[in-house]
């Protein structure tokens, strides 16, 4: 990988021509409806009326321009990172010594994810929101190649330009994956990583199941059991994410449903997130035409993850996320020195329960 040595980093506006926004409620207006078999709620796919029901609120009540006026009341830039547009927001603490941290998002999230916790980190720490390659006003990618390791390294070059000699990484879901794959790869720099994820199956070496107690063995019971039968999407995304591409970048309600699907699945069973956020989200890939792009990721990373890690590492298990690390294992592969079970939440933290997110992070860095 060849890393530009330019320091060029322009200021970015989100300015959505209104003829985009016409075009998108023109298609919802259009919107060719599936037919549902009669009581089958969410066995076969997200439920048509749940669909319908966002649909219509995106239609007619949602406010995209307030959702930009949002965006845009936080410092946004783009820069160019080995031949690829790297978009990021980035709130300086008014504390001048202030740690930096770059918060990297998942999928089917985006940026929209850390919109809830930028005001209460920013108040100690620098904080660094990027999109990753694919996602959002990052745009497409363009080459072959961005897999979790090159999104790493660009990050690190992200912070280099930015003048941050020491800083915290902190990610959940594609971004436990990426501030881990950093750690190593900007060990002189990063002085931790904090995760909301962190999957833990049995590997050669780890203590027998059997001398785990009964909560670690149901933990890694599920683990397991979503490593063996994954959502659909999820493996439509890691083999053929140009074919659905097709469908989602020209329907918004195909879009709408195919993220929301994975939402639905994963977050808290009482899905404490509103719809608002839900639309922001899907709104940014439809606006950005990065819906289906964004699945590359998924397709460029194999391999197994990187446990290179020697900085201390914080860990938040929230209890309803689609898997539950098992402490005496993650221990074995990372140096962990802050560990905490959350009474609530689901893999969006972020979206779900922002103020024990934000608390968390911020106990964890300052600790160290």
């Amino acid at each position: 990988m060849t890393i530009e040595r330019t320091m060029t980093i322009e200021p970015f506006r989100i300015d959505v021509p209104q003829s985009d926004l016409d075009d998108l409620h023109a298609r919802l207006d259009r919107t060719r409806w599936p037919d549902e078999l009669p009581g089958v709620g969410d066995e076969f796919g997200v439920a048509l009326g749940r669909v319908r029901e966002l649909a219509d609120h995106w239609r007619h009540r949602y406010d995209w321009r307030a959702a930009e006026a949002e965006l845009n009341s936080y410092p946004q830039f783009v820069t160019e990172i080995d031949g690829q547009r790297i978009h990021f927001l980035h709130v300086r603490s008014p504390r001048p010594d202030a740690l930096g941290l770059v918060l990297t998002h998942g999928w089917p999230g985006s940026i929209v994810e850390f919109l809830d916790v930028i005001e209460p980190l920013s108040a100690d720490f620098h904080v660094v929101v990027p999109s990753i390659p694919g996602w959002g006003f990052s745009g497409p990618t363009h080459e072959r190649g961005w897999d979790v390791d090159r999104v790493a390294r660009a990050w690190a070059e992200l912070m280099r330009r930015l003048g941050y000699q020491r800083y915290g990484a902190h990610g959940g879901d594609w971004g436990s994956a990426i501030s881990r794959a950093l750690s190593a790869h900007d060990a002189e720099h990063v002085v931790g990583i904090h995760l909301n994820y962190l999957p833990t199956p049995a590997v050669p070496g780890d203590p027998d199941r059997t001398e785990l107690t009964p909560q670690d063995q149901e933990r890694l019971r599920q683990t397991e059991a979503y490593l063996r039968a994954q959502p659909g999407v999820r493996q439509i995304n890691g083999t053929r994410p140009q074919t659905v591409a097709y469908a989602i970048n020209d329907s918004p309600v195909g879009l709408l449903a195919w993220l929301l699907d994975v939402m639905t699945m994963w977050a808290a069973e009482d899905f404490p997130i509103s719809d608002d956020r839900v639309l922001t989200n899907v709104t940014l890939f439809w606006l950005t035409g990065t819906g289906g792009t964004a699945p590359r990721l998924h397709r460029e990373t194999s391999g197994p993850p990187s446990w290179r890690t020697v900085q201390p590492v914080g860990v938040l298990v929230l209890p309803e996320d689609i898997t539950r690390s098992v402490r005496p294992y993650a221990e074995r592969r990372l140096p962990i020195t802050h560990w905490t079970e959350a009474d609530r939440g689901g893999h969006f933290p972020g979206l779900e329960v922002p103020e024990l997110l934000a608390a968390d992070i911020r106990d964890f860095f300052l600790s160290l």
